[in-house]
């Protein structure tokens, strides 16, 4: 197995936390001197540059939130002259202004690098066609994936998302080898070509490297099995510095941190308090290389844990689960905490449905409802009324097991729910609070 920087990839454990530390420090010194934002709020806890020594330091620090960055919007957390800010994305958020980053050349150097990272250890080479299906602009996706395709001397393809049957077409004539893109485009793919009549031995596609929305293994089951692909997971966040966060490698037993950029803690999402290792918890990133846009202790609301294990590749990066949701996306429905992810797990351990649902909740009469509209395979939803009420039963029982809470279940024929290009819609919430 392959590995692009096997100097940091598989350093010492020790060795890195010195490098760490040393990049820790340079870091608050820059924040420090030239981000008021976070010279006001260091002060404010009586600290100053010499109170970070080491990595051991950091649970002095403030945190920093999504909140911070449109409060500051929008180069109000830059640490350098725009003059050296080569690159602008932002992310457009679901409410208020867009969550605007900042590249120097250097921070577009590392994301190259800790994208190589995450290609290489995907398994792909300077041999392979890189078809790259995630948005281009200023969605962070389409360009991250290119760089680091570029940087391993691969063949990148830069198909951005949209025209699905341009992407079929390109997909034989180019013979693309590694498809990147979202995990629910990706299965959006996989139906377009049954219906194409492509055969799957006409594409050459060995592995796909998926993220940008959270996804099950029940999914990357479906997908592996419909695609007849290795699926990898990643991930990344626009604000960190996009994909290259950390990535799976081809064991598939959860993503590789760069934490010699990328510092990550878990906490308590309600007390803020740092929870020892296997642990589930918030995950915190503390950026230690980035020079447009350094952050300090960002919340990301994503819910995981971390192992610090050798994983079997001989990486000794820690390592993260696939995060089980976000705080911040999680439905209290009734009082009862419910995450979109545990629905689909459950959904796509059954074969009778295909892998498109969508959430509905709604307040009647002051109590919230839980619809879930559910696709059936075409054959199922053929069969007679008995049996199809059998089977809307059974969906029932098992997310009302799994839940805890009563939910209805609506059956729909194929097709009926919208496809997306991007990321998924999963839920439509019509209570008013």
């Amino acid at each position: 197995m392959e590995i692009w920087n096997g100097h940091f990839e598989c350093m010492n454990r020790d060795k890195l936390r010195e490098v760490q530390s040393e990049r820790l420090r340079d870091t608050i010194e820059r924040v420090y001197f030239n981000v008021p934002f976070y010279r006001r709020k260091m002060q404010q806890l009586g600290l100053g540059p010499e109170s970070i020594q080491t990595i051991d330091d950091i649970n002095k620090l403030p945190f920093t939130t999504k909140d911070d960055l449109r409060d500051n919007y929008p180069f109000g957390l830059f640490a350098v002259p725009m003059s050296e800010i080569v690159r602008l994305h932002a992310s457009s958020g679901t409410t208020g202004k867009p969550t605007v980053v900042g590249y120097s050349r250097r921070d577009i150097g590392t994301w190259s690098e800790v994208m190589a990272r995450t290609l290489t250890a995907a398994g792909a080479t300077r041999h392979d066609f890189i078809h790259v299906a995630y948005g281009y602009g200023l969605f962070t996706g389409g360009l991250g994936l290119h760089y680091g395709g570029e940087k391993i001397g691969a063949s990148v393809i830069p198909v951005s998302g949209g025209n699905t049957k341009r992407q079929l077409q390109l997909m034989q004539d180019f013979g693309s080898t590694v498809l990147a893109c979202t995990p629910s485009y990706a299965l959006f793919l996989a139906e377009a070509i049954e219906e194409s009549g492509i055969r799957r031995s006409d594409l050459k596609l060995r592995v796909g490297v998926f993220g940008a929305e959270p996804w099950t293994e029940n999914m990357r089951k479906e997908i592996e099995e419909k695609l007849q692909i290795k699926a990898i997971d990643i991930y990344g966040l626009s604000e960190i510095i996009g994909p290259g966060v950390a990535s799976e490698c081809l064991f598939q037993q959860g993503l590789h941190i760069n934490e010699d950029h990328f510092y990550p803690e878990i906490i308590d999402p309600k007390t803020l308090e740092v929870l020892p290792p296997g642990k589930t918890g918030e995950l915190v990133f503390t950026t230690i290389t980035k020079e447009g846009l350094p952050l300090i202790r960002y919340r990301t609301r994503d819910l995981t844990r971390l192992n610090y294990d050798q994983c079997n590749c001989g990486r000794t990066l820690v390592r993260m689960e696939k995060c089980l949701g976000r705080s911040d996306d999680m439905l209290i429905i009734r009082g009862v905490n419910v995450f979109p992810s545990q629905i689909e797990s459950v959904l796509l351990e059954m074969s009778e449905i295909k892998p498109h649902y969508l959430l509905v909740i709604d307040r009647v009469n002051n109590l919230d409802e839980l619809e879930i509209q559910v696709e059936v395979e075409e054959q199922f939803f053929q069969d007679k009324i008995g049996q199809l009420m059998s089977l809307k039963q059974k969906i029932q029982n098992n997310l009302e097991s799994s839940l805890g809470i009563a939910v209805k279940v609506t059956l729909v024929e194929p097709k009926t729910i919208e496809r997306s290009e991007g990321k998924a819609k999963r839920v439509i919430d019509k209570r008013k609070f």
